[in-house]
């Protein structure tokens, strides 16, 4: 099998409203799909979600690579030989232009396998509950978002905060008095201090939260290592890690109890098996999340999810904050319960 051509498409993703974080307010996203043409009639796709914060790129630089770095370097080549192909362009590529061609190789080795990509990677399971995230709102606001997507099924909701405590105490009061047997996860985005991820831990360890997710800034790394080995809550390593040699710092000097892959971050799946093994042998359980990403990239991350028995959480909503995905049948999300459609690959004919 060789690859012939190669095409893309530029997606501009409106957001059915816009949702805050406590570095940033998000409205809109830009993705790419990347599509690899074979001589066999297989078509391969791969999704780039850039994220200046997250991936350090533009849109406008996932474009050009596409033309000037990956066309030409596909051109004529066996999508089996993913691992060098990958590698080489490791050296060039920013991470969500590389997880797109990454995605794109996998899927048409598992076309020509003629099995669905988890299978191909393992098939350890073939579902995963998701949670589904409540940006940073008012308390009444948070409250009502958390009933419409209990009502809808979900059983697991992720908590955004980090800009005040207190409040984000008081709006995951309001919810476990409302939800008692609902999981809770909190997701402070770097926005606090020691002596302010100290005190939410002791506020909110009675209210049974089941993870906190980079509660504090990358740039003090010591001060998560602090909060890990004092927090009877686990804690979460995300913003912290984009490589494997992330990974190796941050399990080796027992910084984080847990890492979050996101494969639009640390460069697709091909990274994602190398960091998961990092945490695997560091007893660091695993959780897959996202981008702003459409179906495409979410099936990227979910099939990836099924083939690790160490990866037990996943965070793959991203999809659902657009006004129109284009990539929504690649999968089934019910009652909070994310499975692939069967078909080979990720399930794009």
């Amino acid at each position: 099998m060789k690859i012939t051509h190669v095409e893309y498409e530029r997606y501009e993703l409106e957001l059915t409203e816009p949702y805050t974080i406590a570095y940033q307010t998000i409205g809109a996203a830009t993705n790419f799909v990347l599509r690899l043409h074979t001589d066999t009639g297989l078509v391969g796709y791969g999704c780039a979600a850039p994220d200046l914060v997250v991936t350090g790129e533009l849109a406008a630089d996932v474009e050009s690579a596409i033309t000037t770095l990956i066309a030409p370097a596909l051109a004529a080549q066996n999508p089996f030989h993913y691992a060098r192909l990958l590698e080489e362009l490791r050296l060039s590529l920013k991470s969500s232009a590389l997880a797109m061609v990454d995605a794109a190789l996998y899927d048409l080795v598992a076309k020509a396998a003629g099995v669905p990509l988890y299978e191909y990677l393992g098939g350890f399971r073939s579902e995963i509950a998701t949670s589904i995230t409540i940006g940073i709102l008012p308390v009444a606001e948070t409250l009502r978002r958390a009933r419409m997507y209990v009502t809808d099924g979900f059983e697991i909701l992720k908590i955004k905060g980090g800009l005040d405590y207190q409040q984000d105490i008081d709006r995951l009061k309001l919810i476990r008095q409302y939800f008692p047997k609902i999981t809770l996860r909190f997701d402070g985005n770097q926005g606090y201090s020691l002596d302010q991820a100290l005190r939410f831990i002791s506020l909110a360890q009675p209210l049974g939260i089941e993870i906190l997710e980079q509660p504090t800034s990358i740039d003090e790394e010591a001060v998560m290592g602090t909060l890990t080995r004092d927090s009877p809550i686990a804690v979460m390593a995300d913003e912290s890690l984009k490589t494997l040699t992330d990974a190796f710092r941050l399990t080796q000097h027992e910084l984080t109890d847990m890492i979050n892959i996101k494969i639009q971050k640390v460069g697709g799946i091909w990274a994602a098996t190398h960091i998961n093994s990092v945490a695997k042998s560091a007893a660091n359980e695993v959780m897959i999340g996202c981008l702003d990403e459409c179906g495409l990239g979410i099936a990227g991350g979910l099939h990836f999810a099924l083939s690790r028995p160490n990866i037990l959480y996943a965070d793959l909503d991203g999809h659902l904050d657009f006004v129109d995905d284009p990539f929504r049948d690649l999968f089934t999300l019910e009652r909070g319960i994310l499975r692939p459609n069967g078909l080979p690959g990720l399930g794009r004919k």
